[in-house]
């Protein structure tokens, strides 16, 4: 694909090069996230009531709190360091530390074209908004796997790297690594968090047998081949050893009929499921990775579903804070989400994209339509009787 000059010219430098990981200091899980200027004047998590979400302790369990439509009128709208390169990671390639660029927006170069998304600025910041919607979602918790002072944590997909920053705050004598393509990750880290340029769906260079816990998040728009993920993890786990999946699935729903097929996000919705099946993406695995997970060896099984609301219109306090999370979310990420997989897979031009765009963001906007996507949380345990 051919990068963009002008584009670069407009945009911030990239970021320092290097594979370590970081965090601000602050209290953790505290997050500053940039938000659009309507949702910061009426968003405010901690006045929110605690969200009713079960441990999903028996296999198969739904989460469903209350996304009851609410009334009409009120549908309007410090122990860290700079850790440095490791030797495995010295000579980093430039092929690795640089971008390219494609319609205006920043893209990784190493494996150029593996990940249909972009990584500039306002895509990590919205991926950071939706770290911080799962927390309120679900408590301030970083997982359901039931951890009992894990020591090695992977993050396949680790992106801005934000989840791993918390997850070694909250377990400090762990050690956290997170894997990704883009060098985005911020140059402060924890001192037991690493992270590692490159892709996840390789061979793993984790010794079997070494890990307590692999996570995986927001991976199913990225993840071609699931069954070999699943056996990696499983190879690299100890006996005991959980992994634990969460996707949202963008399949817009309603359960009131105010939502029509002519929805703009449905109709964009399936425009993308079928571009990225093209390049062998998929997008339903939320759906298939329970069996998955089993036949891979796993026990244990635990399945959560949490339908989210687009927009405030829920009753429940907290589904209406974690509605504006989604829908500002969405909103922001439409360009994001839509341009890489409409012009490489389904070859639109860039102003076709955008015109489409247009219709969909006028219904994003229309608070009459309850629509809804999903929120799955996939975990299961390696058998304390497997082998290493």
């Amino acid at each position: 694909m051919a990068g963009d000059p002008s584009a670069a010219n407009q945009q911030s430098s990239p970021p320092t090069a290097g594979v370590t990981g970081a965090a601000v200091v602050g209290a953790p899980h505290t997050i500053s996230v940039p938000v659009s200027s309507s949702l910061a004047k009426i968003l405010n998590p901690s006045a929110a009531s605690p969200p009713r979400v079960g441990d999903a302790s028996s296999p198969g369990d739904a989460i469903e709190p209350d996304i009851t439509a609410d009334d009409p009128e009120h549908d309007a709208d410090d122990g860290y360091e700079s850790e440095g390169v490791s030797d495995a990671t010295t000579s980093l390639s430039s092929s690795i530390r640089d971008f390219t660029w494609e319609n205006n927006r920043r893209y990784h170069k190493y494996k150029e074209g593996r990940y249909s998304f972009p990584n500039d600025e306002p895509e990590q910041a919205r991926e950071d908004m939706r770290h911080a919607m799962v927390l309120h979602l679900c408590g301030g918790r970083l997982h359901f796997a039931p951890l009992e002072n894990p020591q090695g944590i992977l993050d396949v997909g680790t992106g801005t790297g934000i989840w791993a920053i918390d997850m070694g705050d909250e377990y400090p004598s762990a050690e956290v690594t997170g894997i990704d393509l883009s060098p985005i990750q911020p140059d402060w880290v924890p001192p037991n968090v690493r992270f590692i340029i490159d892709d996840g769906e390789a061979p793993w260079l984790t010794p079997p047998g070494s890990l307590d816990y692999v996570h995986f998040r927001n991976m199913a728009f990225v993840i071609k081949d699931w069954p070999k993920m699943f056996a990696q993890a499983f190879t690299a786990l100890k006996p005991g050893g959980w992994i634990e999946l969460q996707d949202l699935k963008f399949d817009y729903s309603c359960d009131d009929g105010t939502m029509t097929e002519d929805y703009g996000p449905l109709k964009m919705s399936h425009l993308i499921h079928e571009a990225l099946a093209r390049f062998g993406v998929d997008t339903h695995s939320a759906d298939r990775n329970p069996e998955r997970t089993e036949a891979a060896g796993f026990v244990d099984l635990r399945h959560s579903v949490i339908k989210l609301p687009v927009g405030p219109w829920a009753r429940d306090k907290t589904m209406k804070t974690v509605g504006l999370y989604n829908r500002s979310s969405i909103y922001d990420g439409l360009h994001a989400i839509t341009m890489g997989p409409l012009t490489r897979g389904l070859k639109w031009s860039s102003e076709e994209v955008e015109v489409f765009l247009a219709g969909v963001r006028k219904d994003l906007l229309d608070t009459r339509i309850h629509s809804y996507i999903t929120w799955h949380s996939i975990c299961a345990q390696k058998p304390l009787s497997a082998s290493r």
